[in-house]
């Protein structure tokens, strides 16, 4: 790993300027055997480290600051999706690295948020520039994810301070489980390029991205209000089926994949990037480290965030 990290290093600069270009840099013929090679390369490209907050997904945590990509069942399709675009602070680079290749499937597409931005109906893209949207979650110990769990705390009065600190707005069920509410802007301006970029959950989360029989059992079950997440304009506008897709025919044309093999290694820049999962048949093992925090106050939001159901 030596020879590899003093490559990598020496490289930083055009790799750097790379991921400025294109958004994404997929590296093939690493020596990557462990969760050991993956943190050492990450201390090399990402030094500074950034927390997953606010956790919305199952993961594995593999030690020494490198997590499993997902733990989502093989057969389920993960939306395009900027890492942790709810938050007020959130990575600015994802590094992917490949330990355990799938029989078939099993990719990490990405896409460029400048081009899906660019490939927009010019009505969702004025609605988003106007109100932003909504994130409303509903923890659970039955479905999904459990404050507990989501906030990494037990204690309630802990997790109310998180909340009033980050501008989400929050409230307690009858059976001691939490609901909240966020307003986050969907249009951004990278810090550093200066291009703007779509950049947010609203599809990811939405209801009509769903299974249909899946998503009417919920919302039969629960309501909207008490779905595990559900996403909205900011001013409480509904996203359509046509919305939707619309918005996910402007991903697609954005979206470029690389068949996963061992040793490979992919940097996404986290606000010109968005990436996703393909189903997968087999072992697939892709180890995930994040890094380089952004605070949105310093991408040009162009939507205050706030505390919102």
């Amino acid at each position: 790993m030596a020879g590899a990290r003093a490559w990598l290093a020496a490289a930083r600069p055009e790799l750097t300027k790379a991921l400025h270009t294109y958004g994404a840099v997929h590296l093939r013929g690493l020596p990557l055997a462990g969760v050991d090679d993956v943190a050492e390369v990450r201390d090399v490209l990402i030094p500074e480290a950034t927390p997953y907050r606010e956790k919305a997904t199952p993961r594995s945590d593999f030690g020494k600051g490198v997590y499993s990509s997902t733990d989502l069942p093989a057969s389920q399709r993960i939306q395009m999706h900027n890492e942790n675009s709810y938050t007020l602070t959130f990575p600015g680079l994802l590094l992917f690295a490949c330990l355990t290749a799938p029989e078939a499937g099993g990719a990490t597409p990405v896409a460029d948020c400048r081009k899906v931005l660019d490939g927009l109906p010019a009505h969702l893209v004025a609605k988003m520039r106007s109100a932003g949207w909504l994130l409303s979650r509903s923890y659970s110990d039955l479905i999904s994810t459990d404050w507990k769990s989501a906030f990494g705390s037990e204690d309630p009065s802990e997790v109310e301070r998180y909340c009033a600190d980050n501008l989400i707005a929050h409230a307690w069920q009858e059976d001691g489980n939490l609901r909240t509410g966020q307003v986050r802007p969907g249009i951004i301006t990278h810090p550093i390029t200066g291009e703007e970029v779509w950049f947010n959950h609203l599809v990811f989360w939405n209801e009509w991205s769903l299974d249909e029989e899946l998503r009417e059992t919920l919302v039969d079950e629960f309501g909207r209000d008490g779905l595990p997440f559900h996403t909205a304009f900011g001013d409480g506008g509904t996203l359509t089926k046509e919305d939707l897709a619309a918005i996910q025919a402007a991903y697609d044309a954005a979206t470029v994949r690389e068949t996963w093999q061992v040793g490979d290694l992919l940097l996404v820049d986290n606000i010109l990037t968005a990436h996703g999962r393909d189903p997968f048949l087999g072992d697939r093992k892709i180890a995930v480290a994040m890094g380089a925090p952004v605070e949105l106050s310093d991408c040009r939001p162009t939507v205050e965030p706030a505390a919102s159901f």
